[in-house]
Order: structure tokens, then sequence, then C-alpha cells
């Protein structure tokens, strides 16, 4: 009788890879190992890119194309920081770092002049990728800054006092290559403080009609704070999140903000996706609860784009 290595030397050798299912099998199996992420690296910038990613209108996953492009950028190899702006917490959430009461947070830094150096918490299920918790503390911090000297500024203050924030000559090997500002659903003083503190903006924008309505708004306010606090303040980024592509109305908002927006607009819009909605009630971001997912690798390919694309001149 035949051993099974006798038999297996004699069945003719064929390839897997030959086969979809095969081939998408080996695609999860690199996607949830790494190996996605490692095929591809993408250069450091020469100066720390602070992004404020900002829409006044709710629910257009501002805070989870936040979390999920800054883990995206860390797992290809970039050192980002996170700075959790909304009182919610939402985004601390994602990241699953503590943001109970009396956790060091934005609030110390912003009301009571913390140094950033002292509220900054490391992720633990992503590499390269620290985050700035926000505590329900923060919800009494636009009345409490009202009559404070230069409010406006404080978070401005804050970035330029932390070693690892600046260019490559001032900050080395160590620095920050991005921070991402999450800001509240609204345009009051904490969403103004990462206005001024910022030099580019990301705004996700739902591919429904209603995300296009205070879209000229939020316009208006950028303006206006580059005309009288913040004169590099540019609109770099717009990603398209939940996208539909079985439905007129997202190919038309779609088109409608690629035609006013032009190159601003990144290539790769995200799907709706119940694994990225899943994800938070993990801890997680949906890079690491189901990295082979489609909102995952589109995440991922959005962080890429803006890595490649580069800071506007």
């Amino acid at each position: 009788m035949r051993t099974a290595g006798e038999l297996a030397e004699s069945i003719p050798s064929f390839d897997d890879d030959t086969t979809p299912l095969a081939r998408a099998a080996q695609h999860s199996v690199m996607a949830r190992t790494g190996g996605l992420h490692r095929g591809s690296p993408v250069p450091r910038p020469d100066a720390t890119r602070v992004f404020v990613v900002a829409n006044q209108k709710g629910g257009v996953g501002k805070t989870t194309s936040a979390v999920n492009v800054a883990a995206g950028l860390a797992q290809l190899g970039q050192r980002v920081l996170v700075i959790d702006l909304d009182p919610q917490g939402n985004a601390s959430t994602a990241l699953s770092v503590e943001h109970h009461r009396g956790v060091p947070s934005t609030y110390d830094m912003l009301v009571d002049g913390v140094p950033l150096t002292d509220v900054v918490s490391t992720c633990a299920e992503v590499a390269n990728l620290w985050a700035v918790p926000a505590t329900i503390d923060l919800a009494g911090a636009e009345i409490e800054l009202v009559s404070v000297v230069a409010r406006e500024s404080r978070l401005q203050k804050a970035l330029a006092g932390h070693p690892w924030i600046g260019s490559a000559a001032e900050a080395g090997e160590e620095r920050f290559d991005y921070v991402f500002v999450d800001c509240p659903p609204s345009l009051g003083l904490l969403t103004l403080n990462a206005l001024v503190a910022g030099r580019e903006m990301f705004i996700p924008i739902q591919a429904e009609y209603y995300a296009l309505e205070g879209l000229g708004q939020l316009l208006e306010t950028v303006e206006m704070v580059r005309q009288h606090l913040n004169p590099a303040l540019t609109v770099s980024t717009i990603l398209l999140t939940m996208y539909d592509a079985r439905t007129r109305l997202a190919a038309g908002v779609s088109e409608e903000v690629r035609s006013h927006f032009g190159d601003q607009v990144l290539a790769t819009a995200v799907p709706r996706s119940v694994r990225v909605s899943e994800a938070p009630s993990y801890g997680q971001t949906v890079m690491t609860y189901d990295p082979a997912s489609a909102g995952a690798l589109s995440y991922l390919e959005a962080a890429r784009e803006i890595a490649r694309k580069g800071a506007p001149r």
C-alpha cells in the first residue's frame, strides 16, 4: 500500500494561484498578516503634515475616516498622531485609548496649558500610531476658553511646543509624519482652534445630497480663517465616504464634487461597509478589525494616495 507521501509525490503539481478562490484567499491572508502593507512603502514627508478633519454635517464618516486613514498611514510605515478634539471621544474609542474622566486629555492641553507631550498615549493595536484622547470635560471647554487670551490659538501653541513636530532638520527621525485633528461636528471654538493650528483640511463627504449643503458654510469659515488667522490653511484632501456605486445619486454627487474640486478629491472612494461600522465596538479601527474587508482596503489606498500626493506647494 502506498503511503500518503508517495501518493502526494505522484500527483502532478498545479498552481493554486490560478483559481479566483485561491487568489482571494491569498489576498486575505496577506492583508491580515501585513503583507499588503509591506509590499508598497511610501516616502516620509520632509516635515510634519497637520490635517484638520472637519465637517459640521454629522454622520459623514469624519471620525471614521480620521482614525482609519491614520491607521493606514501607520501601517505604511509613517509615524502618526491623532488628536481627538470631539467631546464624544469616538476617535479615542476606535483607537482603544482610555478616555474616562481623570485621563490626561485634550481638555488639559487646551484649558490648563498642559504640554502636548504629557497627554499623548500610544495605540496598542497599531505600531507607529499615537493619540491624544478626549474626555467629557472637553464639552465645557468652549465656555471656559471664552475669557482666555488668544483662545483660538491654544492648539497651535501646543503643537509648536512638541519636539516631534516640525521639519526633518528640527525634529529628526523621531518626528511625527502626520497629525490628524478630529473635530466635533460644529464650527465652534474647538474647530476654530484646529483650523488655526492646521495646514491642510481633510473633508470627508458622504455621497448624498444633504452632505453637499453644509460644505459651502464650511468653506466660508475656512476662507475667513485664512484671511484673519491662518493664511497657510488650504483644502488639500476631500474623501467621498459611504459610496454606493449602485445608485445614481452617489454617482451624481461624486461627479459634482470632482468637477468643482478637481485634484483635491481622492480617486479612492470608501464604500458602505458593515465591517467599518462594527470595528469601533471592539475598540479597533477596521484596519485591524478586518484588514481584508473592502472598507479597510479602501482606507489603506486613500492613505497611500495622500502620502504619494504630498503636501500642497
